[in-house]
């Protein structure tokens, strides 16, 4: 039998009408913004089941652009993203689409930097709030958001678990989940997640970012209701 914790019974703080479609939405897009990085210029949204059929009437849209400007689900300002954000110069495009076999509260975000970096992350809101991330720039992974998350793009060689574990136990992080992700081809590109249970900083980022066969480090350190 399931265990049911007060958030499952309460549900989460947030602005309405919809954990799912507005909570959650908020929570994938601050994921999507901080994997993003950068200043943002641009973000196309693309509506998948669900999110594409109801998502003006659930605030689906102004939640999605709310979790871009870094905002909480309980902010009382994301009634009024759409506004701040073109007040920041930031242009927005919502598209319904179908992105296939996929949970129906799905997203996919193509996010455009200034400095002309350009992501594409895609995630689903599960229920009571509840968000996965499950490809970031093609790569098909998976995390929650829940815990603190390192996401790194490297070569697929031996001893890159070890030499990025070694330097969370430096800095005396512990690995609540781990998953390797790679092409079939042993020595092509792979990705890995790291779970953990403390906050990521940036000097954790940066010795990461050093291990040679390394190429993209980035943090994601959840949200939190004392924000």
């Amino acid at each position: 039998m399931r265990e049911y914790s007060v958030f499952d019974i309460l549900g989460p703080v947030m602005i309405g009408p919809s954990s799912s479609h507005t909570a959650g939405a908020a929570r994938l897009g601050k994921i999507a913004g901080t994997i993003a990085g950068g200043k943002i210029k641009k973000v196309q949204f693309f509506l998948h089941g669900s999110f594409a059929k109801t998502y003006k009437g659930h605030g689906t849209d102004k939640a999605l652009i709310a979790g871009i400007l870094g905002m909480n689900p309980w902010d009382k300002n994301l009634r009024n993203s759409m506004e701040l954000a073109k007040e920041k110069g930031i242009e927005f495009e919502f598209i319904e689409t179908d992105l296939g076999d996929v949970h129906p509260n799905t997203v996919k975000f193509v996010i455009m930097c200034e400095d002309g970096r350009v992501s594409e992350i895609m995630g689903s809101s599960i229920g009571g709030g509840n968000v996965i991330i499950t490809e970031v720039d093609g790569d098909k992974i998976e995390f929650t958001g829940v815990y603190p998350t390192i996401l790194i793009n490297h070569i697929d060689v031996p001893g890159m678990v070890a030499k990025v574990s070694q330097v969370l136990y430096k800095y005396k992080i512990n690995i609540a989940f781990m998953r390797v992700y790679r092409e079939n081809v042993k020595g092509a590109k792979a990705a890995m997640v790291f779970e953990v249970d403390d906050f990521v900083s940036d000097d954790v980022v940066n010795e990461i970012s050093k291990i040679p066969n390394i190429h993209k480090v980035r943090a994601i350190n959840p949200i939190s209701e004392e924000e």
